[in-house]
């Protein structure tokens, strides 16, 4: 038996269906897996604040990838500043070097470059908190630019979270 023109019709269009689908579920599942494309809930970034007249801090910052770490970006919550390594006491961010899956690791990236960003976006100021260092000996700072917390950024973009005084999931 020959199929009409209307059952050819049927089957295209039903083809057509399964295909738009199948595109969707395994868009849907990279997704899942991997996060949007332009951010884990498509948080946009936020303008850095301006400077106020007591921010006189400043340094141009890299990535600290090399034995020298005078002013550099470790990670989120991390950096050198003139030779000291300072914790920022305020967040959490994903972590790059011991990452316990690819989610933490590419927002521990994300959240890396946008420290950096924000650290090189004009003069700040460094505030210390109840305690001077951790148990690493690093310095225990919030990082303020203009009466902002520069780790308040990182928390309404979705790159850190606050400190709860242990370490967040970020799978």
């Amino acid at each position: 038996m020959i199929p009409s023109s209307q059952t050819k019709a049927t089957m295209r269009n039903t083809g057509f269906i399964i295909l738009v689908l199948a595109v969707f579920l395994i868009g849907f599942g990279v997704t899942l897996r991997y996060g949007l494309p332009f951010g884990d809930g498509g948080e946009q970034a936020l303008a850095a604040p301006v400077a106020a007249p007591d921010d006189v801090l400043r340094a141009h910052f890299t990535s600290c990838d090399g034995p020298q770490r005078i002013n550099c970006v470790v990670d989120g919550d991390t950096i050198w500043f003139a030779g000291d390594k300072i914790r920022i006491l305020d967040i959490n961010t994903p972590e790059t070097s011991s990452p316990q899956c690819d989610r933490e690791y590419r927002l521990g990236l994300q959240a890396t470059a946008r420290l950096t960003e924000l650290m090189n976006d004009g003069p700040f100021s460094l505030e210390k908190g109840d305690e001077e260092a951790d148990r690493y000996g690093r310095l225990l700072r919030r990082v303020t630019r203009g009466g902002q917390s520069l780790g308040d950024i990182l928390i309404d973009e979705g790159l850190a979270e606050r400190w709860q005084g242990y370490k967040g999931n970020w799978c």
